[in-house]
């Protein structure tokens, strides 16, 4: 509630024009009503009161000025400014928007709005960002939070608290009065230094975690990884770690920088049906998940899984290998071996590391959530063989899905199978590795699934090493989304013979 009485009431008029009809709501430093205008009968206007101190009135009447001259569609014109000196009381007079806020809509769907819409609504407020951001004397919103944005019938977004917007001011260091929501405001608005247009990138990033756990977190704080919500795009998490980054300088540096890269990575995540991973953007920055799922036991997943990311670690940078699963028993030989551990002493790290891939043993999914906000440039998971629901979803998720099968004639139903038990789930980035398979087996498979991608796996060894005719088909299979950066080989086997 408003800390000082209200100068308003209903039939109270305003600026000799605006009779208040009612109130739409109050905070701590104003109240806002709904007014209608006696010069155009039947049109209605917000009325936000609010109370300031004599000292800064020039502050405020400058403020104003500034939000008047604001136009954009996502923002209500703000279209007079009264003062009623006796009380301090000063009075913005602007546009009427129908609708709810986020806050109730939130509340409408218990917190967990449809996934599909949170990229559109981030845009919408990147977009109005980008206009205040870049004017001639940018203005920094300080308060982005679910009960300031407004969703029309139309489900477009528009800011309507501008209590405590400003002109960013280059000569200054930190900002006068410190003033935003908690959980939602930037570090820097607590008296660290002056905000700018990368605090209100944060208060993004904490409204899109928010929209994410299903309004139970706005601060990246540890074991946030598990409540976010499991359906939604994976390119949104590492977007997210990057805007709630501490120090600014870590950030997304403007509005456009974000834009870029959703729209980047959502054309990335949408790849159209039919086209193999090689037609996807090769200027896609985010972390990509490769999902390496067996169709029964002894299929070659791991194997598979190993080469594929020791193949990635030759050709880019920064590759993690999960085994996602908390009983397998793979990945803890091989540290082992690597380690030089007794057989049966567990190691007391999860991770290790063979020739640039980090190898992460017995992982759990809030696991990758976390790895997913780091610096890696590909993730691959081992789901082995189970098709849990856990592992199930990581696979229908990920970024490049591989099933690895037998192309043998008698075990080739295991895969059309697996493909008819999960036909209401779209298949068209589905990759099928057929490790020795002929290539009779291939052309088999691709028609009766009526799928292309469709791939013989050569006769390997050696995993961790590079094989000419293995990389002849992974360059296939990632053609045109890597670049070719050879880096030294690691001779595992031979290094134990």
């Amino acid at each position: 509630m408003m800390n000082q009485p209200s100068q308003l009431e209903f039939g109270s008029i305003v600026g000799e024009r605006y009779r208040i009809i009612r109130t739409l709501g109050s905070g701590g430093m104003s109240r806002v009503f709904m007014a209608e205008d006696l010069k155009l009968p039947g049109k209605h206007w917000a009325v936000k009161e609010s109370i300031a101190d004599p000292k800064i009135m020039k502050i405020v009447r400058t403020e104003a000025e500034m939000l008047i001259s604001l136009s954009h569609p996502r923002l209500p014109r703000i279209v007079d400014f009264f003062e009623y000196p006796p009380s301090g009381a000063v009075y913005l007079v602007m546009d009427y928007i129908e609708g709810i806020t986020l806050e109730a809509y939130m509340r409408g769907y218990q917190g967990c709005i449809p996934q599909e819409q949170i990229i559109p609504f981030a845009l919408q407020v990147l977009d109005v960002f980008d206009y205040l951001h870049t004017r001639q004397l940018p203005v920094i919103y300080r308060d982005l939070k679910p009960a300031n944005i407004m969703l029309t019938p139309e489900m477009e977004f528009k800011l309507i608290d501008f209590g405590i917007a400003r002109s960013y001011k280059s000569e200054l260091d930190q900002d006068t009065i410190k003033l935003g929501t908690v959980g939602f405001a930037a570090p820097e608005q607590y008296g660290t230094g002056q905000t700018d247009a990368r605090s209100d990138l944060y208060s993004l990033g904490a409204l899109l975690l928010y929209l994410c756990t299903g309004g139970k977190y706005s601060e990246w704080t540890a074991g946030v990884e598990a409540y976010i919500r499991g359906e939604l795009p994976r390119h949104l998490i590492p977007i997210i770690r990057k805007l709630l980054r501490h120090h600014p300088e870590e950030r997304f540096q403007s509005a456009e920088e974000v834009i870029g890269e959703l729209r980047r990575s959502a054309n990335f995540q949408s790849a159209q049906p039919g086209k193999s991973v090689s037609n996807a953007s090769s200027d896609y920055a985010g972390t990509r998940v490769v999902a390496v799922l067996g169709v029964s036991s002894g299929s070659g997943a791991t194997h598979t899984a190993i080469a594929v990311s020791h193949y990635l670690a030759r050709k880019t940078h920064s590759v993690a290998l999960v085994e996602l699963h908390s009983t397998a028993k793979a990945f803890a030989r091989l540290q082992e071996v690597v380690e030089g551990i007794p057989v049966g002493q567990a190691s007391s790290s999860r991770r290790f590391e063979v020739d640039g891939v980090h190898y992460w043993r017995q992982t759990s999914r809030a696991d990758v959530i976390s790895l997913l906000g780091g610096s890696y440039r590909f993730i691959v998971l081992d789901l082995g063989n189970g098709q849990d629901n856990e592992r199930l979803e990581e696979f229908l998720r990920a970024d490049y899905p591989l099933v690895v099968g037998s192309g043998a004639e008698w075990r080739v139903q295991d895969i059309t199978g697996l493909a008819r038990s999960l036909q209401r789930h779209p298949q068209h980035k589905w990759n099928y590795c057929l490790p020795l398979a002929p290539s009779g087996a291939v052309r088999r498979l691709r028609k009766e699934l009526d799928h292309d991608k469709v791939f013989a796996l050569p006769f390997h060894s050696d995993p961790f090493e590079r094989d000419d005719q293995m990389d002849q088909v992974l360059d296939e299979l990632f053609r045109g989304v890597i670049t070719d950066t050879r880096k030294r080989r690691f001779r595992f086997l031979k290094q134990q013979h």
